[in-house]
């Protein structure tokens, strides 16, 4: 999936309004409000980035001399790629 920088955008809208209601009546405090501000904008970032589509073309692919010894696929070169 491509990335789409407004799905970001609203997910960082939501939360900062959410925010608000760390306004001192609720009975949450500033080291609250820093917790959800943190575990929202890493939860915002880790969501937008895990919708992204890696592209490695097969020559890319073909070229990276790849071996498999009964383990996990590894490359002698880099792989580079698109990501969007």
């Amino acid at each position: 999936m491509t990335l789409v920088k407004s799905t970001l955008k609203t997910a960082i809208k939501s939360f900062m309004n959410d925010l608000k209601t760390f306004d001192g009546t609720t009975g949450k405090n500033i080291d609250d409000s820093i917790e959800k501000f943190a575990d929202s904008v890493s939860t915002a970032i880790d969501d937008y980035i895990k919708t992204s589509t890696v592209t490695i073309t097969p020559i890319q692919i073909s070229s990276a001399g790849l071996s498999n010894s009964g383990g996990p696929v590894v490359s002698s070169n880099n792989l580079t790629g698109g990501l969007s």
